[in-house]
């Protein structure tokens, strides 16, 4: 493998004001169907040599949808605006992600006009990000943060939206697939109830890897780690939870472990109930675990996303509600979305993986990762 190319991390930004991520929210397909309704699973499962055992690859519910991706990308949008206390005209630019926007040059230009009608953010500047993959979120986030750092826009709506367009793919060797949209506000002054200090972020990458027939890079994540922990003047210990793409179980657990993270930091609770939503996953989970009480005032969480050839970290301190600006009251089920995991919709206990299982799931995820063809990932 070349050597892998460092993004810079948050040096050149950390002299500036503090930049702030507000109101994550997320919108999932409402069409939730098990993962036995998936056409050719079991075919497709012995293409890829994976043992038929849903418990182990963390098989559950997938999520899909009849609508637009305008309309998911506009419902997202619109719960964050809500969720922040913000008027749409307060938002100077959206940041549009997708691993696939629909047609080509000729419709692109009306699908950004749709979401911005739908929206209510009218002449809001816009710029767009594909290239990245999974990973298109995380992208924007630091292209946001460096939009408010810099002085040029004032709020950034980031938004990234996915949906399958061909079921005979919905299943890959390294994930289920769910439609489905997330979106945030980046900031100078944290903006609502549930609102994070950005305190780092790095990217790294191998342009030799970047095919999608390479296996996910755990040099480039940690390289990505020692990036944000240098600039944050921390340890991997400190960070309290890593949310990370949904993908199996076993490939979750052996990549970011040997990232460096304990099995404790991870989250995969979310990886049965909802699936792999492209590049939405990160903010997905941290939305969940925060619905859930789970996470700490000032503590720290990692988002983070690794594609073939790519890793992309983005390091979050929770403010305490008062800290905020707007802390305007918001209804619970807008506060999460209505597909959020609380109480009994969270999936836990069994679906860990745990003591042989564990050992069973490296073993099995070594053996998929060695002909993992990453595709839409």
């Amino acid at each position: 493998m070349s050597l892998p190319y460092a993004s810079p991390a948050a040096s050149a930004l950390s002299a500036a004001s503090a930049v702030h991520l507000s109101a994550p929210r997320y919108v999932l397909g409402e069409l939730p169907a098990a993962h036995t309704t998936i056409d050719g699973l079991a075919e497709r499962a012995r293409t890829f040599g994976m043992p038929p055992r849903a418990e182990l690859w963390g098989w559950g519910t997938v999520h899909r949808t009849a609508k637009a991706l305008e309309t998911l990308a506009a419902e997202t949008a619109r719960a964050t605006l809500d969720g922040a206390g913000a008027a749409p005209e307060d938002v100077d630019c959206l940041i549009l992600c997708s691993t696939r926007f629909p047609g080509g040059p000729r419709t692109h230009g009306a699908f950004v006009e749709n979401v911005l009608a739908a929206t209510g953010l009218g002449a809001a500047a816009f710029t767009g990000l594909t290239l990245g993959r999974c990973a298109n979120l995380l992208a924007g986030i630091r292209t946001g943060q460096a939009y408010v750092a810099s002085g040029m826009y004032r709020r950034v709506m980031v938004v990234t939206a996915d949906r399958v367009t061909d079921e005979a793919v919905r299943m890959e060797n390294f994930a289920l697939f769910s439609d489905g949209a997330a979106s945030c506000l980046i900031s100078a002054d944290p903006l609502g109830p549930d609102a994070y200090e950005i305190v780092a972020g790095a990217g790294a990458q191998d342009p030799a890897a970047l095919d999608w027939s390479n296996e996910i890079s755990s040099d480039l994540a940690r390289e990505v780690n020692r990036q944000i922990l240098e600039e944050a003047g921390m340890k991997t210990g400190d960070i309290q939870g890593v949310f990370h793409p949904n993908l199996y179980k076993p490939l979750v657990v052996l990549k970011e472990r040997q990232a460096g993270f304990t099995r404790e930091q991870l989250f995969l609770d979310n990886i049965p109930r909802v699936g792999h939503c492209f590049a939405a996953d990160p903010l997905i989970n941290l939305v969940d675990r925060e619905a859930a009480g789970e996470l700490r005032p000032r503590g720290h969480y990692l988002l983070a996303s690794s594609v073939p050839g790519v890793r992309i970290g983005v390091l979050l301190r929770k403010l305490p509600a008062g800290d905020s600006t707007t802390a305007t009251a918001t209804d619970p089920d807008s506060a999460t979305g209505s597909d959020s995991a609380t109480g009994s919709d969270s999936v836990t206990g069994s679906d860990s993986v745990t003591g042989s299982d564990s050992e069973s799931a490296t073993d099995s995820a070594r053996q998929a990762d060695d002909s993992t063809r990453q595709g839409d990932h």
